[in-house]
């Protein structure tokens, strides 16, 4: 394969264990995994059978970045009227009726636009969590949409079973049998699972939350998910109302519910986590449970601050997620990142979490999360997904700490994206699927969603 070497870069920020910041630095990618990494010096013998320089003068390069927590097909559901001052409940009864219409075709759309956002923001890998299949829509048209864009992968099987007649919230018209949610489930995970290192798609069980899917679905959902090694992963203490309906209706805090039904340990993340008392975040330290922090998300909702500086101290498992951009608006993880620092900062005072810190969170942070154990971190052998950051631009000019500048003070977008060591971004573009494609085929489902009210 291609011998790829990134040269000259202002820094390398490795994420590694030892925190390594190498100025001048440089990166080899061959086959799909880091070759080598060290100074440019260091590293000038490869140059000589190199078949792809990149000269990244004026750059930071860090492993590309992870996103935990999306519905991507909720991309083409911004901005809609008489949900964008709405809490939770609200914004998910105002939108249920539009999904209702979506078809295969919309959700590919969706999908796309939402990677192609992803990854011109330095994304390297996403989950999505599909919990909804009207009109004949499946995961699979997820993973065949990824497949046209060139991230890494994690799609989750979501779902509802409780609609509102049973007491739930989803309308009846969204919500499926079990026996088939489990049924499809089995299916797509024979499908398309691949747990090797360097997998491009993995499956996980994700029964949507709590309040839209019973008791017995959540138990054999976990039961299956460890019967075919996948990883588990749901909604949990978003907001006030969540946690007291898991109190009413379930009569314990979300964090029992969890860990009654199976729903903790290494094998799981949960999305939010904003209301996790001192107890929870006790038992998803010693779980080793994960959560998908998704603060500009819980801001737009009015959610509150997930305690994350307190999740962190204890040893819990965090990364960063955009969540669905119906409740964002926006995918940019290095935007996450910021925010997520400055929440934590304005609960706790000015030096409660460094920069750095937040880009960990979206780096390795996130591999943690998702069980990726071959990412996050431009270490040799790990898998050659690296990312290029152009700090001479306009909103990065000025940065003295080119690093903490990331996050601080962070450029528009990637220069150049690599994924598997594949080019994903360059300069700025989609290399793989081209830009007017996807806004075409986004406009054409948008453009019908609208006009069918």
């Amino acid at each position: 394969m291609t011998l790829t070497l990134i040269r000259n870069a202002a820094v390398i920020a490795a994420m590694d264990d030892a925190g390594s910041e190498i100025p001048g630095g440089a990166v080899a990618l061959k086959d799909g995994v880091i070759l080598a990494v060290g100074t440019t010096a260091e590293l000038a013998p490869l140059a000589g059978h190199a078949d792809v320089i990149i000269e990244a003068a004026g750059c930071v390069v860090t492993p590309g970045l992870i996103n935990t927590h999306h519905h991507l097909y909720q991309t083409l559901t911004r901005a809609v009227p008489g949900a964008t001052e709405a809490s939770l409940f609200g914004w998910l009864k105002r939108l249920y009726p539009i999904w209702a219409r979506y078809t295969p075709d919309d959700v590919f759309a969706a999908t796309q636009l939402g990677l192609a956002e992803l990854a011109l923001s330095g994304c390297s890998l996403s989950s999505d969590h599909l919990y909804l299949f009207p009109n004949g829509v499946t995961l699979d048209d997820t993973i065949h949409a990824a497949a046209g864009i060139g991230l890494r992968f994690h799609a989750t099987r979501g779902a509802m079973s409780v609609g509102e007649s049973a007491g739930g919230l989803p309308p009846d018209s969204l919500v499926e049998r079990e026996d088939a949610i489990l049924a499809d489930c089995i299916r797509v995970i024979d499908r398309f699972h691949d747990a090797a290192d360097g997998a491009m798609v993995r499956v996980g069980v994700a029964p949507c939350s709590p309040f839209s899917v019973s008791r017995e679905l959540m138990r054999d959902a976990a039961l299956l998910a460890r019967d075919k090694g996948v990883m588990l992963h749901t909604h949990l203490a978003e907001d006030a109302d969540d946690v007291a309906f898991s109190l009413e209706r379930f009569g314990c805090r979300p964090g029992q519910y969890a860990e009654e039904l199976g729903w903790t340990g290494p094998d799981v993340w949960h999305a939010h986590c904003v209301q996790l008392d001192a107890q929870e975040i006790d038992l998803f330290a010693r779980t080793r449970t994960g959560v998908a922090h998704c603060p500009g998300s819980n801001c737009r909702l009015g959610s509150g601050v997930a305690p994350v500086r307190r999740m962190v101290d204890a040893g819990v498992p965090v990364g960063l997620g955009v969540d669905g951009s119906a409740s964002n608006d926006s995918a940019n993880l290095l935007g996450e990142a910021r925010q997520a620092m400055l929440l934590q900062r304005v609960t706790h005072g000015s030096t409660a979490f460094a920069a750095r810190e937040a880009l960990k969170l979206a780096t390795r942070g996130g591999a943690a999360v998702l069980g990726r154990t071959d990412l996050g971190q431009l270490v040799p052998g790990k898998r050659a997904d690296v990312a290029v950051w152009d700090m001479a631009d306009v909103s990065s000019t000025g940065a003295w700490d080119l690093v903490a500048g990331l996050v601080l003070a962070p450029p528009a977008g990637v220069r150049d994206l690599f994924v598997e060591g594949r080019p994903v971004v360059r300069g700025g573009d989609l290399v793989q699927t081209s830009r007017a494609a996807i806004l075409g085929a986004a406009r054409r489902s948008l453009d019908r969603l609208i006009a069918t009210g």
